[in-house]
């Protein structure tokens, strides 16, 4: 498909969708998503028929969110809780579903996890407390993989539509629409990124599963000994050599993990460590476009200036 069509259909699209909303122009579901990446999505699909509410901020480390009485009211009155899913939200949300007094949403069609639409990397094949923060229902991180995320619009606009039946064309249209206009920049950020193919990384947590797996990189270790563990003098020490060993490129961490241990790993290896965002809202970034942009822009200007030298 040229870019001229794409773009044509994308037009259409929209077009369709704004004569449909000529129709309704108020919110006719409410959603309290769990992640900021979700209620960004829930925002794209469902425009202006959507009151969408975020159980967490942008940054935030969505495995130990308190269920406070703000969020108890508003899943009172959702009609849809729109989380992760796969055991990311396992210490908080069943509390604030039982505790929310709402039935609609502690089962489908009013509970929707995105990540059980799409298939899962890192599924464990036994489970052992011993082996830290391990998810039995494999990594839960999907949103890192904008492919994944497609998959996951088309179920959550069948998922609206099933909720409002009444709105149901104009759901799907504007999923289309928000389809049509990513994939040629999926497809732009996956030429932008070709340096970074094959490259080898070490990174703070298994946060990176899923962007390593869509531009095929490797990560070679994590800086946490084991899941959910910060990082210690001796397994750092062993990061040294094995760093050098595998040729590793950069060491990748979000802000919430602090720079400190990526930074010693980089002066003592000649990789080097860069910042990335996780969710829209942090570092300027607000859709999941503008966090893909910034995901690629930083990995390549990294290992750029990495190959260049160090300063």
């Amino acid at each position: 498909m040229t870019l001229q069509s794409t773009t044509l259909r994308v037009r259409g699209l929209l077009i369709a969708a704004l004569c449909a909303a000529s129709f309704s122009a108020h919110a006719d579901l409410r959603i309290l998503a769990c992640e900021p990446e979700w209620g960004q999505l829930a925002t794209e699909i469902g425009g202006d028929l959507v009151t969408v509410k975020t159980a967490s901020a942008p940054g935030q480390d969505a495995h130990h969110i308190q269920a406070r009485p703000s969020l108890l009211a508003q899943v009172r009155r959702a009609d849809m809780v729109l989380c992760t899913g796969a055991g990311l939200e396992t210490g908080w949300l069943p509390v604030l579903l039982n505790r929310g007094g709402n039935p609609d949403v502690r089962q489908a069609p009013g509970l929707f996890m995105a990540a059980e639409q799409v298939d899962r990397l890192e599924i464990p094949v036994t489970l052992d407390r011993a082996d830290g923060d391990v998810h039995a229902m494999g990594n839960p991180h999907v949103h890192m993989d904008p492919r994944r995320v497609i998959t996951i619009s088309q179920q959550l606009a069948e998922r609206f539509a099933t909720l409002d039946p009444d709105h149901a064309d104009r759901y799907r249209q504007q999923q289309q629409a928000w389809q049509a206009a990513l994939e040629p920049r999926v497809d732009a950020w996956e030429k932008q990124a070709a340096s970074l193919k094959g490259l080898k990384v070490i990174s703070y947590h298994r946060t990176w599963a899923y962007l390593l797996d869509w531009l095929e990189m490797t990560r070679v270790d994590e800086l946490e000994p084991k899941p959910g563990l910060p990082p210690t003098p001796g397994h750092l020490a062993s990061l040294v050599d094995k760093a050098g060993k595998e040729q590793v490129g950069l060491i990748l961490y979000q802000p919430i993990n602090g720079d400190k241990a990526p930074n010693w790993l980089a002066s003592r290896t000649a990789a080097c460590a860069v910042e990335l965002p996780f969710s829209p809202g942090e570092e300027g970034t607000d859709t999941l476009t503008s966090l893909y942009d910034t995901l690629i822009q930083r990995l390549t200007h990294a290992l750029q200036a990495c190959e260049g030298g160090k300063a």
